[in-house]
């Protein structure tokens, strides 16, 4: 059989979840053969390893006319057995068997601030009739979450058996961890972007608040870089904010020394599909302070102490007591550890090989 995996977004915020398929796929099946579609401009990010594993080219924005147009042309050339795309972005003209991986419906439910609010608010209208079509027309869908999972029951009136959770997880860098130089010796840390439902102004607020009572207190901040990023800077600036840190683009090996080495990760989202920065600081052993939105009691389950994301007062007194309390702090680590320990990226792959081959079979 011929699969063929969409991954244009291998070199974006979703990445990892499409390399660690990849890279666990070729371990686990060598019987069929695999095309990887790729951006011309990651050719170099992702080679294959397994001689049946293959890569083309594949240069079609989201939501673009080309994606509708040239993109399913291309599919339709391959002529494959089953197309797994990793995003819901796709031609929905093309009519071969399909499992689509929806991440979460933040497109729909949120809005990005990194984006300009016409340009967003129309892709947002095309992304509903791409979505509910998609979400009909695939044979499966994959869902990180059972909370996803019910959210696109819920929105697009989706048969529940159709629907199949593979749990994603995390990786850690196990060497060459490098130390990121700061002007500060405590800090809380915060990974992932800074548009508006990811909270960031509420936890600089809640930092600031914090520094009454642990003035050399730091607030690392490591982002990728954006519009957003720019005008939470520009904000703090205003406010007269003070300790707090951006960061560029990261090393792995620098974020990971971060991790190890804050006082805990505090994750203040108001929306998630799965969260996958809870997880990387379990991995690291650091304490997790999250909010208690969405699916991220679900991910996260005892290994982390929760806050509601719309109360700073809530997030300051839930901070306060992992910095003042190392018993807490030591347990939550150990929480962490055992709840990281359900997660596997090898057990996502086997999961979704094995929906790839139900949904040859129908």
């Amino acid at each position: 059989m011929n699969i063929v995996i969409d991954a244009r977004v291998i070199n974006s915020s979703t990445g990892t979840y499409v390399e660690r398929l990849l890279h666990y796929l070729q371990i686990i099946d060598s019987d069929n053969d695999y095309t990887i579609l790729i951006p011309s401009k990651d050719e170099q990010y992702w080679k294959p390893t397994a001689k049946n594993f293959k890569v083309k080219f594949a240069d079609f924005p989201n939501y673009s006319i080309s994606e509708q147009v040239g993109f399913k042309k291309m599919l339709e050339e391959l002529n494959p057995d089953l197309v797994h795309f990793c995003m819901p972005q796709q031609p929905i003209g093309y009519k071969g068997k399909k499992v689509t991986t929806f991440h979460d419906l933040t497109l729909l439910k949120v809005y990005n601030t990194d984006k300009n609010w016409l340009i967003f608010k129309i892709k947002q209208q095309i992304g509903k009739f791409v979505f509910k079509s998609v979400a009909k027309s695939s044979d499966y869908i994959i869902s990180p979450t059972e909370y996803t999972k019910q959210d696109i029951i819920k929105t697009f009136g989706t048969e529940k058996e159709k629907i199949i959770v593979t749990l994603e997880s995390a990786e850690i860098k196990q060497d060459g961890i490098e130390k990121y130089d700061l002007s500060f010796d405590k800090f809380i840390y915060n990974v992932g972007r800074h548009s508006e439902y990811k909270n960031i102004k509420s936890l600089a607020a809640a930092h600031q608040k914090l520094l009454l009572k642990y003035p050399g207190l730091g607030l690392v901040l490591a982002n990728f870089p954006g519009k957003d990023a720019d005008e939470n800077k520009e904000y703090f600036k205003e406010k007269g904010y003070k300790n707090i840190h951006f960061t560029d683009r990261l090393k792995l090996s620098q974020r990971d020394w971060l991790y190890q080495h804050c006082e805990a990760l505090v994750f203040p989202s108001l929306y998630e599909g799965f969260g996958l920065p809870g997880l990387e600081a379990m991995a690291n052993k650091a304490p997790l302070i999250s909010s208690n939105a969405t699916c991220l009691p679900e991910v996260y389950g005892d290994g982390a102490i929760y806050f509601d994301p719309l109360s700073v007062d809530d997030m300051v007194n839930k901070i306060d007591q992992v910095l003042s309390d190392s018993k807490l702090r030591a347990d939550l680590i150990k929480r962490g550890t055992k709840q990281f320990n359900k997660y596997s990226w090898e057990k996502m792959a086997k999961e979704t090989h094995a929906v790839y081959l139900k949904a040859l079979k129908k």
